[in-house]
């Protein structure tokens, strides 16, 4: 995968954080649970990358 992938999945880890720490701050329980599932959502893209990234090594 290309750089520019890494960079996007890892932007999108943060902003999942970020929604998560709102959530904390205002105790608003849907606003975690979204957080929480982004950062789900871009480490599953980034294991995907690594994996197509080992097979096209090989």
């Amino acid at each position: 995968m290309g750089l520019g992938d890494k960079f996007k999945h890892s932007a999108e880890k943060a902003a999942g954080k970020g929604k998560e720490a709102a959530g904390e701050a205002t105790d608003n329980d849907r606003l975690k649970a979204e957080g929480k599932t982004d950062q789900v959502k871009a480490e599953l893209k980034q294991a995907a990358d690594k994996i197509k990234d080992t097979f096209k090594k090989h």
